[in-house]
């Protein structure tokens, strides 16, 4: 499928109608990508095995700590040795379990027609989630609410190169924290029929997130097809919490896919080298995916990181650095060199507005990931400010940025080109191609025309209003949400979902918000 608007047959009712026709927004998800561009591989067969060797070391020598009793004496039983809470590795073990990872497997959304492919060439885009602010429709930053992450979720599902709705994309400060996992999850599924993320925050809530999942999916249904994805982070330098850990287990043993992240600011918990820096979080990353599958051999598995560098002026987290973008191609390499999918963050901006600096953060961020080859694109809509806030501006603009890269990563249509040679002949020297039939009938397809990015002179922009980038992008958003229509729940599914939370509300002691068994 093109990411452009389809080509408009001529219809009954002259011009006004033809306009018409042309301004309805085409909504429909693109298809899962299957990125045909050249990877970018910055290191040679002897380094990536050099890599391997040095995590190796780390997981045998130094060891992994795993702070949770039940995943020590999992170790134990597979043949681990532990001590304490420190869990040696032997390679040979860990390159066993590894390969039982799937290399590729299909999400399956709630419409089929959004189901996607992922591992190998195929990767999905995927918004940015976490943020306890975020900048309005106004561009106020101000605190989120749950109509707040309606509105994104909305805004994800009518976006085409967003395959889904992840989940807390903000943080909804109107709900008490030991239920919001419940209320964010009901969201996701609700405002859209894409595939959604799940809440790890806890292991009880990710038990929910189960839960709900096998209502909206069936219980026999989620036991052999992914439905969702889990987001566990490791505490960098080599350690896994048990929050973490619970909340793994609870998605390892329903056949759900976890992102197994180390939280990696480099030269602050990792050394100050970028080929160390990648050893270390390759050792992370390998100790957790080993450990999906001593939960449940052959459950799907991503490789997944949370990559920034530290300022060492400020200690604050960078983006769109060059070390970024080298350490995306590395870890890329290791993924392809186990041949597990991956994971990696996108369009990552630190800017406290959606200005310059936005922009060239988030392009160089696009670019590089496209070009490393990244299967499940994270955080591909709406991060600014190091995720502190979420832009509504930035958001409906990095989904079309999204759009490009997707189709740039088609790569080259050669579907007509004996046609458009013919073209030439016709047209000859000093001609021009606007009133050939081939351009008349291709124009529209033919090459990415952005919604947002103004590209008329100064006079027609000056007449049109002078708009910058950040208006044009807010005046968009309003527009998608006027049109927004909701894929409806099944009745039944939808009265089930919303009697489970009204019960785990009733359970759920709403002032204890820091509660972590809930």
């Amino acid at each position: 499928m093109n990411v452009q608007t389809p080509k408009i047959r001529t219809r009954a009712g002259g011009r006004s109608a033809r306009r018409t026709l042309r301004s309805i927004r085409d909504i429909a998800m693109l298809p899962g990508l299957a990125n045909t561009l050249p990877l970018c591989e910055v290191m040679d067969g002897a380094q990536v095995e050099r890599i391997d060797a040095a995590s190796m070391d780390i997981l045998e020598e130094i060891g992994v700590v795993f702070r949770d009793e039940i995943a020590l004496e999992d170790w134990r039983r597979a043949g681990a040795k532990v001590v304490g809470e420190r869990v040696h590795l032997d390679r040979g073990l860990v390159h066993e379990l590894i390969a039982t990872i799937p290399a590729e497997f299909t999400y399956h959304a709630r419409n089929p027609a959004n189901n996607v492919s992922l591992g190998g060439r195929h990767a999905v885009f995927v918004p940015m989630t976490g943020a306890p602010y975020l900048r309005d429709l106004d561009d106020v930053r101000r605190n989120p609410t749950l109509d707040d992450l309606a509105m994104f979720h909305k805004l994800s599902h009518m976006s085409p190169a967003l395959h889904s709705t992840a989940h807390h994309i903000v943080e909804p400060y109107d709900h008490p924290i030991s239920q919001r996992h419940l209320r964010i999850t009901y969201s996701s599924m609700k405002h859209s029929d894409k595939m959604f993320m799940g809440m790890t925050t806890s292991p009880k809530n990710a038990e929910d997130v189960m839960e709900m999942c096998a209502l909206l999916f069936g219980e026999e249904f989620i036991d052999s097809h992914p439905v969702t994805t889990g987001n566990c982070n490791g505490n960098s330098p080599l350690v896994w919490d048990e929050t973490m850990l619970g909340a793994m287990r609870a998605f390892c043993r329903r056949n759900q896919p976890v992102l197994c992240s180390p939280f990696v600011l480099g030269g602050a918990n990792t050394p100050a080298s970028v080929p160390a820096t990648v050893a270390q979080l390759n050792a992370e990353a390998l100790s957790a995916l080993a450990y999906t599958q001593v939960v449940r051999r052959g459950c799907p598995a991503i490789y997944g990181h949370y990559l920034s560098t530290v300022s060492m002026k400020s200690g604050a987290p960078m983006a769109g650095t060059p070390e970024i973008s080298l350490m995306n191609f590395m870890i890329g390499q290791m993924a392809r060199f186990y041949g597990v999918p991956w994971r990696t963050s996108n369009t990552l901006g630190g800017a406290k507005t959606f200005d310059a600096q936005a922009g060239y953060e988030s392009a160089t961020t696009l670019s590089a990931v496209m070009h490393a080859g990244a299967n499940y694109i994270w955080h591909s809509a709406g991060w600014n400010e190091a995720g502190m806030h979420c832009s509504v501006a930035k958001f409906v603009v990095d989904a079309e940025q999204c759009a490009m890269a997707y189709r740039m990563a088609e790569g080259p249509k050669w579907g007509d080109f004996d046609t458009a040679l013919a073209a030439v002949r016709d047209v000859g020297p000093g001609g021009h191609y606007l009133g050939h039939p081939h351009t008349q009938e291709n124009f529209q397809t033919a090459y990415f025309m952005p919604e947002l990015f103004d590209n008329n002179s100064i006079e027609q922009w000056q007449a049109d209003g002078a708009k910058e980038i950040t208006r044009r992008a807010l005046e968009q958003a309003r527009a998608m949400l006027a049109e927004y229509q909701e894929p409806k729940l099944d009745a039944a599914r939808n009265e089930a979902l919303l009697d489970y939370i009204a019960r785990r509300e009733r359970e759920i002691p709403a002032a204890d918000a820091l509660n972590q068994e809930y």
